[in-house]
């Protein structure tokens, strides 16, 4: 079975949305502004500079409140 790939790059591109790199040399550019609007975990995301210290954990993307995605949702379900 082929791995999924791991997000290697994250890059705020402005409030919301991402510039992602995944392992397998993709490129997605992925505005997450509906999937924050829903849920409790994510309410620290709709601060804009809390926002933008997304980082990549090595698998995905994620926040310094614990807030991630997984990786499988950013590379074939985000839009």
């Amino acid at each position: 079975m082929e791995a999924l790939p791991r997000v290697t790059k994250v890059k705020v591109v402005r409030p919301y949305v991402l510039d992602l790199e995944f392992s397998d040399g993709t490129r997605r550019e992925v505005d997450l502004e509906p999937k924050i609007q829903r849920g409790r975990i994510y309410d620290a995301l709709k601060d804009p500079e809390f926002f933008a210290q997304a980082y990549t954990d090595g698998e995905s993307v994620a926040w310094p409140n614990g807030a991630d995605f997984a990786p499988e949702f950013l590379y074939h379900d985000a839009k």
